[in-house]
């Protein structure tokens, strides 16, 4: 299996990059056809999962680090 990496850009989504197989709420899979994609952090995007941009219209603030208990 290829490498994948997500990282959340600053106040803005969090980018997945390689090869990954994404369901939405049904099970059913969505077709990527990038090897790079942008889902929403900020919970206001009107084309969910994706990131639309909104998180900048909205102002919206992420946390500044990631609690490593959390992660689960």
């Amino acid at each position: 299996m290829a490498d994948v990496t997500i990282r959340p850009s600053k106040n803005g989504p969090y980018i997945v990059e390689g090869e990954v197989d994404l369901f939405d709420t049904d099970g059913n899979k969505i077709t990527l056809d990038k090897p790079r994609i942008a889902l929403c952090r900020c919970g206001a995007s009107s084309n969910k999962p994706f990131c639309d941009g909104t998180h900048s219209k909205i102002g919206f603030q992420a946390a500044e680090s990631i609690n490593p208990q959390s992660a689960e």
